[in-house]
């Protein structure tokens, strides 16, 4: 994790400041977090402690709220965010091509681009793998 991030995710916010930043009260912060839209972490007094993540999610929270979003809604697109996120990141690490892959890839790209089709029209010992 880059040390940017890892800076705003250090929990070191009370609520006292997070109410502040956010200009919303304390019973809305605890009823977000009833709702599962924001997960602040404890300290050993129990005491919620906020990360700047935090903060920007409450202040999402109360952007979607003007705009009419309901807390269902609000969860929903919460919920959209991540799974998009999730498949970026699979999407990001892709298995790279074996050599075996980029012949099967070529032979078809030039078989229809060509009009090339079947085991007639192969070019002999150019696209086939060479005996050990």
């Amino acid at each position: 994790m880059k040390e940017k991030e890892l800076r705003r995710t250090l929990a070191v916010l009370p609520i006292g400041t997070a109410m502040k930043l956010t200009d919303l009260s304390a019973r809305q912060i605890r009823y977000y977090e009833d709702q599962g839209l924001i997960h602040p972490q404890r300290n050993e007094g129990n005491q919620r402690m906020f990360s700047l993540n935090d903060i920007d999610r409450l202040l999402e929270i109360k952007d979607y709220l003007s705009e009419g979003m309901n807390i269902a809604g609000i969860r929903y697109e919460f919920e959209e965010k991540k799974r998009k996120s999730k498949l970026s990141n699979q999407q990001n690490h892709v298995q790279p091509l074996n050599d075996d892959d980029v012949r099967r890839i070529l032979r078809e790209e030039l078989m229809q681009t060509g009009g090339l089709e079947g085991p007639d029209h192969q070019i002999p010992g150019f696209f086939h793998k060479k005996p050990l």
